[in-house]
């Protein structure tokens, strides 16, 4: 069942289209994260889903409901916000239960929804403590609480980690995922940061000019990127494209061996140590290629190396398009050609 159903969504400020024809779902109790760089359409995506913003065509459907017109309050969801937006005057547990005040929820049941979120998220140990006496991470987890205590089977996340340094980021996206799923909650989660989205969704849509680039699973983005666009957004360092004629030839850099002989002559430009494994930044016929080793590297800026890769690891976009073309065999053969 689809517990979010966007239908050829748009939105346009003046001439600007910021959601360009858009249709989406998102399964019940899934986790589907809303990625692209700044200015692609997502957060406005999340706030047309919200009732933040009103479509100008197109129509939302929220468990089965048509809630297009309907205001957020109305279509019965829990937000987290990128500030918190949290009360500085009021306690950790006056913050998490501030809506069921609103909403006139009685003592008893206030108390006992605030005992069962403070466990899950950790809090129930600060809930006298203000906003100001809290961490980052701390915060975040009062937001979280916030909405998890509405008790909402659908959550919507806009860029909730990006105040945190990355430690604290990769506790929380692992903190996030594992609340919904214990909770069987629906979330949409917009982020520009393709590791949360990798590590964090179940279905990803990448976003571009208010347009959908790509909807899949984060395998299907990764290993099948639909166009060049993709390939370069998706992984860390991302897919080296390079221009042969009229196509665009694709090589993630941990297919790239370096070799001793035959494969394509290289100039090593720097090398990134990341312990593990490290980055071997190239220079192909004037064309950037990233290569990732295991372990410590031995490359120096300025050695000639030479490189090779297996033709089952390419992928072929057309240049003009820029859209995924038929692979075909002959990995070396076609880096000569460049």
């Amino acid at each position: 069942m689809s517990a979010i159903v966007i239908d050829h969504v748009s939105k346009c400020w003046g001439a600007m289209r910021a959601v360009d024809d858009v249709s989406l779902t998102a399964d019940e109790g899934s986790l589907l994260v809303l990625l692209g760089p700044s200015g692609c359409g997502k957060s406005t995506t999340l706030r047309l889903i919200a009732g933040l913003e009103q479509p100008d065509s197109g129509t939302i459907a929220i468990g089965g409901r048509d809630v297009t017109r309907m205001t957020p309050a109305e279509r019965k969801i829990s937000m987290v916000f990128q500030s918190y937006a949290l009360f500085p005057h009021l306690s950790v547990a006056e913050n998490i239960v501030f809506g069921l005040r609103v909403r006139r929820v009685s003592r008893g049941e206030r108390d006992a929804r605030l005992k069962r979120v403070a466990d899950l998220v950790g809090l129930g140990h600060l809930l006298e403590r203000k906003p100001s006496q809290l961490s980052g991470g701390q915060r975040q987890r009062v937001a979280l609480g916030r909405a998890i205590i509405a008790e909402a089977r659908v959550c919507l996340m806009d860029e909730p980690l990006s105040n945190l340094d990355a430690k604290l980021r990769h506790e929380m996206r692992t903190e996030i995922r594992a609340l919904q799923q214990r909770l069987g909650m629906t979330m949409v989660y917009v982020t520009h940061d393709q590791t949360e989205a990798m590590t964090m969704a179940d279905r990803i849509v990448l976003m571009r000019d208010g347009r959908i680039e790509q909807n899949g699973t984060p395998e299907e983005l990764y290993n099948r990127p639909a166009t060049a666009f993709t390939a370069r957004f998706i992984g860390t360092p991302p897919m080296n494209i390079i221009a042969r004629g009229d196509v665009l030839l694709g090589v993630r850099p941990e297919h790239i061996r370096v070799v001793s002989q035959d494969g394509h002559g290289a100039r090593v430009k720097t090398v990134e140590h990341l312990g593990a494994d490290s980055i071997i930044l190239c220079d192909i016929d004037g064309q950037p290629v990233s290569v990732r080793q295991d372990g410590f590297s031995h490359a120096q800026p300025g050695d000639e190396i030479r490189l090779a890769w297996d033709a089952g690891c390419e992928h072929q976009f057309d240049k003009t398009s820029e859209r995924r073309m038929p692979s075909a065999a002959g990995g070396i053969k076609r880096v000569a050609a460049v």
